[in-house]
């Protein structure tokens, strides 16, 4: 009786938030729909208020930022294109036509930031370690880790001495692997943590040497420049850019891209 009463009470909430949700659903596809054929019609700011009201309603989605973008690169809003391109970039790395519309919308902006070089450490993390995630570093892990119990054991019941050589060498390279993969998956959410990029929205704005007005002015921003923000106190976000000047700004001339 209690189990029929759990399947019960299962199914009604089951029932109750396909109720709740599937209009939800519905609902961001008519507007994302009605943003497009805004869009094609040469409606680009209607296009954007209806993009808005879906991402309003905590939808996420490469395609909807992408196309919010657009709209603001059509409107010559140069802080929003770049902000939404950024996003829809973060949620599909490989997309050649976000990465070519993103780099068309950094030619509008006023600041050239040049990027500082890569020690040889930097090019190994970028380049070997920096292709995966952390979370499938952490997989690969767990992988090596379950291969090499697997061949230990293997190893141990073996009685040859030939197959146990081969299992002892093929699982002490299993361990280090895993290990290593395990180190590489540290490593890269420690540089994820670390990343918190975010786009001026300012028209212009003063980096200050500490975070208050009555400091020295260390530099000036300009609308659509990305930057990473390093630290928060108060009102204050102390930033660095990609050539390694750091300084404080207003928390309100900055939109971070990261949803916290």
């Amino acid at each position: 009786m209690i189990r029929n009463g759990n399947k019960i009470q299962m199914g009604i909430a089951m029932v109750l938030f396909f109720m709740v949700i599937a209009p939800v659903f519905a609902q961001n596809e008519d507007l994302f729909m009605a943003g497009n054929d805004f869009y094609k019609n040469g409606k680009y700011q209607e296009a954007v208020e209806k993009y808005l009201q879906v991402s309003e309603n905590g939808e996420q989605s490469p395609a909807l930022y992408y196309n919010l973008a657009n709209s603001y690169y059509k409107l010559n809003q140069i802080a929003p294109s770049i902000y939404y391109y950024e996003k829809a970039l973060s949620l599909d790395p490989d997309d050649e036509d976000i990465k070519n519309n993103l780099t068309y919308a950094k030619n509008m902006t006023v600041d050239a930031i040049d990027v500082m070089p890569q020690t040889g450490v930097d090019k190994l993390v970028e380049n070997v370690i920096g292709r995966l995630s952390y979370n499938t570093w952490a997989v690969l892990s767990i992988a090596f880790m379950v291969l090499f119990v697997v061949l230990f054991l293997l190893y141990y019941f073996s009685r040859y001495q030939l197959k146990k050589r081969f299992y002892f060498a093929i699982s002490a390279l299993s361990l280090i692997a895993s290990l290593s993969s395990l180190g590489f998956a540290f490593n890269q959410h420690g540089i994820a943590q670390s990343n918190n990029p975010a786009i001026v929205f300012a028209k212009e704005t003063s980096v200050m040497s500490e975070p208050n007005m009555g400091s020295e002015e260390v530099f000036l921003l300009h609308e659509g420049t990305k930057v990473n923000v390093m630290n928060t106190l108060g009102e204050w976000k102390k930033i660095k850019l990609a050539d390694g000047k750091i300084g404080w700004i207003p928390s309100s001339e900055i939109k971070e891209i990261k949803d916290i």
